[in-house]
């Protein structure tokens, strides 16, 4: 079993903890928060972490996100690599919104998971790769 060391910044919000009905780990909204129709802001989430060596946390919104606050992570994903690990480096879910919205302090408004980091690749050029060839993006087609 991995551990994560956490520092809760504010003890109103709920603890994190896994369920077991899935592998990700809800993320709270830690402050009130109205966001105005086509602005960009940054939610504080809270906590601050220290995740276990070679691993990086990847935080998504959760699916009701979009539809309950009409906000997207504008990033699609944030990456959370394990050197962001200090008692001020507080996770943030950065969003833009397409309507206007409120936020409230507890919301469960993302998630996260962890993962192996890359290992370290070494890239050989070349002139041909293969001889198969799928015609190029977007080739598989509409169905």
């Amino acid at each position: 079993m991995l551990k994560i060391v956490i520092k809760y910044h504010d003890k109103d919000i709920p603890e994190l903890q896994r369920t077991e009905l899935g592998d990700w780990i809800d993320l709270y909204a830690a402050e009130d928060k109205d966001i105005k129709q086509g602005t960009y802001d940054r939610i504080s989430l809270g906590v601050s972490m220290m995740l276990p060596e070679g691993y990086e946390a990847h935080v998504v919104p959760r699916s009701s996100t979009f539809k309950n606050w009409g906000i997207l992570q504008t990033n699609s994903m944030g990456i959370i690599d394990n050197s962001y690990c200090g008692d001020n480096d507080i996770w943030q879910m950065p969003v833009y919104a397409v309507r206007d919205t409120h936020i409230s302090k507890g919301d469960r408004i993302c998630q996260f998971r962890i993962v192996p980091k890359m290992p370290t690749v070494n890239f050989a050029e070349s002139d041909h790769l293969s001889d198969k060839d799928r015609g190029g993006f977007g080739s598989t087609g509409m169905r």
